[in-house]
């Protein structure tokens, strides 16, 4: 094709309301009861073939654990051999075909689910993550439909960044996908993640081994439907559910391994980067490595912080989706004289919390994803109840619990009186918001215990009027967090706004939705074309003794 081509121009996808009467509200309501009639089946999709293992695992409902939702077939060593050989198999077509036409793929998954597949992957991630309308909303369509729209955009900026020519000269750039597949693996948290970690590497040309959580099989199946739908071809993206031991461990052995794209646990990280170093000598290439860990969030308040503001992003920062999100708030660093207002505002809007079942829209939070998660997050909120209420912590609000139905957690607030306690400096990932109080003349020195606490530095925020104390906030924290919010809940990065990641222990900091993700998944070639080669060694220099 003899055209200079450019994607459209993207833009933000719309969040729905879902308010009563809404058409998308009746359509949602519609699909959450068909899906939750049917009992589904998912075998192992292998270069198009399905395949059944017989190794089944359930898929159920955070919110009503006996709801058997489906099963799938979990791949082993065998099913992980077959996928690697048929990444390899097509990965050299799939690397020449022209990247308009492989943008063209992502962009008509982007428009069918913005329109026909809206309501069936917003109602599975409900279903099967126990998030509400509007943190699925949120994720499962306008975010990844922003990741795909975004993504080709970015593609099409990468590829036309080329050098200067000097006259007789052709300098150009060729960005190769690397010589390899690369292996995505994907939390359970956010829909947009898992259908953002092993597209965005396919896009630039890469063949992709994907690893989805157990815990949700069910919308990555959705995903791999809409891929298919948009015209994905047959081996680029294959998913391969199981055990981390099971996949991962042939996957990191294989010598065409060339890139790893990680969204999880710090502990699994460290693990499969010992792993990578360990075997580096068997690697055909270095592996890319990227990584999106854990965190420890923080919200810093100055004695000149607006109460209000301060109280519905420490509610909203900390508890939507029930607290599990990397990014949500889990310490805060209050001054004394706010203290009290602020925690007569919490109690307040404490006390309009929801929690229930995600069919019914009005509840704010809903349960954790699974028993594991109840059991982890349970022991620390148990751990503050028994700490000595005078010098340790104690707990002011929530701190109850229930798992007879759904893994359900109420929203906890807990003050430390040692800022060095334990729900101040571990990552808990769940709804639990640790507060300490300070002095008002130690915000300096509360900003150095801040940036000291935590070995994450994932997101952040400051509140207060005061200027001078938000620059202070603002160069005393650089390091603390790689997204850092102003007046803000430090949740809620947008795709094209706020390009996504943290350094420290929480990741690589290769911010996902953003050009500087996608020039991970490349491997660039400089080439120079000499228009009229000299003939004679000799420089002018020579000519004379």
């Amino acid at each position: 094709m003899n055209s200079r081509l450019h994607v459209p121009l993207p833009v933000n996808e719309p969040i729905l309301s879902y308010a009563p009467g809404s058409p998308e509200r009746v359509e949602l309501k519609a699909t959450l009861k068909k899906l939750k009639s049917e009992v589904k089946e998912f075998p192992v999709y292998i270069n198009g073939k399905a395949i059944k293992t017989g190794k089944l695992a359930d898929c159920r409902m955070p919110h009503n654990h006996a709801h058997l939702l489906g099963h799938y077939h979990k791949a082993g060593k065998k099913e992980v051999d077959m996928a690697i050989a048929a990444s390899r198999s097509v990965a050299k077509e799939w690397a020449a075909m022209p990247w308009h036409a492989r943008a063209a793929i992502f962009l008509k998954a982007a428009e069918l689910l913005a329109g026909p597949w809206r309501a069936t992957l917003n109602a599975a991630t409900m279903l099967c993550q126990s998030k509400s309308v509007y943190q699925a909303e949120i994720d499962a369509a306008a975010e990844l439909v922003d990741f795909y729209r975004f993504n080709a955009n970015f593609a099409e900026r990468i590829f036309e960044d080329q050098p200067i020519s000097p006259r007789g000269i052709w300098n150009f750039t060729q960005y190769r996908p690397l010589e390899g597949f690369v292996f995505a693996v994907t939390p359970f948290n956010f829909t947009s993640i898992a259908g953002n970690l092993p597209t965005a590497p396919a896009l630039m040309g890469n063949t992709v081994i994907w690893k989805p959580a157990s815990s949700t099989v069910y919308t990555a199946h959705v995903i791999m439907q809409l891929l298919r739908a948009a015209g994905l071809p047959d081996g680029v993206i294959t998913m391969v559910p199981g055990s981390g031991g099971d996949i991962g461990d042939p996957v990191l052995a294989s010598p065409h391994l060339a890139g790893i794209h990680f969204t999880g646990s710090t502990e699994v990280f460290h693990n499969m980067w010992q792993h990578i170093g360990g075997n580096i000598k068997n690697y055909r290439t270095y592996p890319r490595i990227v990584g999106e860990t854990g965190g420890k969030d923080f919200i810093v308040a100055h004695p000149s912080a607006c109460v209000d503001e301060l109280a519905v992003a420490m509610v909203r920062g900390a508890y939507e989706y029930q607290g599990q999100k990397c990014s949500a708030a889990s310490r805060a660093y209050i001054p004394a004289s706010l203290w009290k207002p602020l925690l007569v505002k919490l109690n307040t809007l404490f006390a309009d919390i929801k929690m229930g079942d995600v069919e019914d829209f009005s509840n704010f939070v809903n349960a954790v994803i699974d028993k594991p998660a109840f059991n982890s997050i349970k022991a620390y909120i148990d751990f503050a109840k028994k700490a000595k209420k005078t010098t340790e912590a104690r707990v002011l609000i929530g701190g109850e619990y229930d798992d007879s139905i759904g893994y359900f957690i109420k929203p906890t607030l807990i003050q430390a009186m040692d800022p060095h306690f334990k729900t101040m400096e571990e990552e808990i990932f769940g709804p639990v918001l640790t507060v300490y109080v300070y002095p008002d003349n130690k915000f300096k020195e509360t900003l150095e215990l801040c940036n000291k606490t935590s070995p994450y530095a994932l997101t952040g925020s400051i509140f207060a009027t005061d200027r001078k104390a938000i620059m202070m906030a603002f160069d005393a924290l650089v390091n603390a967090a790689g997204n850092f919010y102003i007046n803000d809940k430090p949740t809620g990065a947008v795709v094209g706004q706020q390009p996504f990641g943290g350094n420290r222990a929480s990741g690589t900091n290769d911010k996902a939705g953003s050009a500087a993700n996608l020039m991970r998944w490349v491997s660039v070639r400089s080439v120079k074309e000499n228009f009229v080669p000299p003939k004679d060694h000799r420089y002018p220099f020579m000519l004379q003794p």
